[in-house]
């Protein structure tokens, strides 16, 4: 039977059996920590005895780092993001096995990590976190890390890489486009790229191949940054090994193909969903990064004002109905719907949903992807769960007058429907739903409410500054100088923090329709958009510009992003 990490450090000598029952009492109030880090800080054990007692509890070798010198060649196995994530220190490459030190070797995950990511084995030896401080300061500190740029330099320098690149010729013998894509170089290029992404909370990474060039963009806060580019003649071997990870097709070049890519980063599960696409000059992927670390998938994170969460709250209780989340794509609604669900995921409801990918897994809630090469529909799908005898159901998307049928009737039978639009605004979603052909009682016996939503980008907060606008920044936000007067406007100067965009991160502004008797009666004759926004505004809806107003005055974000995402009011 194997001892626990207590008893070892007892048959160690380090503690008494007095000392591990105080350890032991003391973990139940901080359960969170672990036994050895919690002995270190009750100055019952040092540093080097914690990592003595680990690598007796792993049978693996204790190693003082600061006494090695370690060769920059086998450094270079290692990039200085992956050292800093994973906080290994890399010590030898012999036979295709790279020893990295750590101090926690009871993260077993690290092993498979790394393994994926440099296509290595690994062996792990123990040091102390002092020395692993010490390790990074000095290897890699120094050097500010390895780079992008770095990487494709040191790949027009490395002769045997050159070769390989020569010997794949013209890029159709797939054995030797395949051992391109397997090489060292070509996988610490897309590590580092997959990385990047990750660390910048990127929503999407774009492989772009053009005629003379080949791109890579990441996607942040909504906006495209360019990378520097690689080598044009290397666009297939790093698509080919996204298509390798993916587990698609790499012979198939004429047909868009779509697949997944699933990585542990620091213990985190990170989705790539992957799209390739035929083109001119080769195949383009984008890769949409699903890092469920970086999404709080909670109502007062979205973005909500306190009185907008608790009317939004007293809809999603509601029995039965149709709550609809619109906006355009990447405008944050099935963050929102998520956030939505995981209030309402109870032991006495059953959820469920059908979605086109399922793009968090969230437990407690049965998810249904839509594959549409087999039939399966949203609206066959969601035939199918009204079988299931559900409580609360998400579509993904109503797209077509069938699915919104099926809703509708979901909706009548006693369910509370979620779902997504792709329209301007809240009031324009009802003339959507009458052109997909669902007759004006329906909707006013189903729909209980419409949030529309936009994200706009967030001011740095490290650079913020305040701002006088200008006449014509009033003009475009459609208020005068009079109208703002002790209003307070800020924007981003720009420092390292955020690239110097002066803007870090982003949140959301909605438009909240909540159906009412007036409003139902406007549908049933027929009125205009207008009279139905005029008669929203009267019952307490905010408008999304006015919204995005109130986030200026806050200081949350500027003008320009304000007009970009919204328009004037009726």
């Amino acid at each position: 039977m194997a001892r626990s990490f207590g008893q070892i450090l007892v048959d160690l000598g380090y503690i008494d059996e007095e000392q591990l029952d105080l350890l032991r009492e003391e973990q139940t109030q901080r359960p969170n920590e672990l036994l050895g880090q919690i002995a270190i800080s009750m100055n019952m054990i040092t540093d080097d005895q914690l990592a003595q007692a680990l690598a007796e509890q792993f049978s693996l070798q204790v190693v003082a780092v600061s006494d090695l010198t370690i060769d920059p060649e086998v450094l270079k196995h290692l990039t200085e993001p992956m050292a800093n994530l994973y906080r290994v220190i890399p010590l030898t490459f012999r036979n295709d096995v790279l020893t990295v030190a750590t101090a926690a070797p009871q993260n077993i995950s690290v092993i498979d990590e790394l393994r994926n990511f440099l296509g290595y084995q690994i062996r792990l030896v123990v040091t102390t976190e002092k020395e692993i401080d010490v390790a990074l300061e000095r290897y890699y500190a120094t050097d500010q890390g390895e780079s992008v740029e770095s990487i494709i330099s040191s790949m027009e320098n490395d002769k045997e890489f050159q070769e390989l690149v020569d010997g794949a010729g013209s890029m159709e013998d797939l054995t030797s486009v395949e051992a391109l894509a397997e090489s060292a170089p070509v996988r610490k290029l897309l590590n580092m790229v997959f990385l990047l992404g990750i660390k910048d909370h990127a929503s999407d990474l774009h492989f772009e191949p053009f005629e003379d060039e080949f791109k890579i963009r990441i996607k942040a806060d909504g906006t495209l940054y360019e990378m520097v580019p690689p080598p044009r003649h290397l666009a297939n071997a790093i698509i080919t090994r996204i298509k390798v990870l993916a587990n698609l097709d790499i012979a198939e070049k004429r047909l868009p193909q779509d697949g997944r890519i699933r990585l542990m980063v620091a213990g985190n599960p990170v989705d790539f969903r992957v799209s390739v696409l035929p083109t001119m000059f080769g195949e383009s992927v984008v890769c949409r990064i699903l890092d469920k670390s970086v999404i709080s998938l909670d109502l007062n994170n979205v973005g909500m004002s306190q009185e907008l969460i608790r009317r939004f709250r007293e809809v999603i209780e509601l029995p039965n109905g149709i709550i609809l989340v619109t906006g355009p794509t990447g405008s944050g609604k099935t963050t929102t719907l998520y956030a939505a669900l995981s209030e309402l995921n109870v032991i006495t409801d059953k959820l469920m949903t059908t979605e086109d990918p399922v793009e968090y897994e969230i437990d407690g809630i049965i998810q249904m992807p839509i594959d549409a090469e087999i039939g399966n529909t949203f609206a066959q799908c969601l035939r199918s769960i009204l079988r299931q005898d559900p409580d609360k159901i998400l579509v993904g998307e109503i797209r077509d007058r069938e699915t919104a049928q099926i809703a509708v009737q979901a909706s009548l039978t006693g369910h509370l429907v979620f779902s997504t639009l792709h329209t301007n605004d809240a009031p324009s979603t009802i003339t959507r739903l009458k052109d997909m052909g669902i007759p004006e009682f329906l909707i006013t016996a189903t729909i209980q409410a419409i949030l529309a939503q936009r994200l706009v980008r967030r001011i740095c907060k490290e650079c913020r500054t305040e701002i006088t606008p200008t006449e014509e920044q009033l003009a475009q936000l459609g208020v005068t100088a009079e109208e703002v007067a002790g209003k307070r406007f800020y924007q981003g100067a720009g420092c390292v923090a955020c690239n110097n965009t002066g803007y870090k991160g982003r949140t959301a502004i909605h438009e909240f329709l909540v159906m009412n008797e007036e409003i139902r009666d406007i549908i049933l004759r027929n009125g205009s958009v207008a009279e139905m926004h005029a008669a929203a505004v009267r019952n307490g809806m905010t408008p999304l510009r006015e919204a995005g107003m109130q986030k200026i005055f806050e200081g949350t974000t500027t003008i320009e992003e304000v007009v970009r995402e919204t328009v004037l009011d009726y």
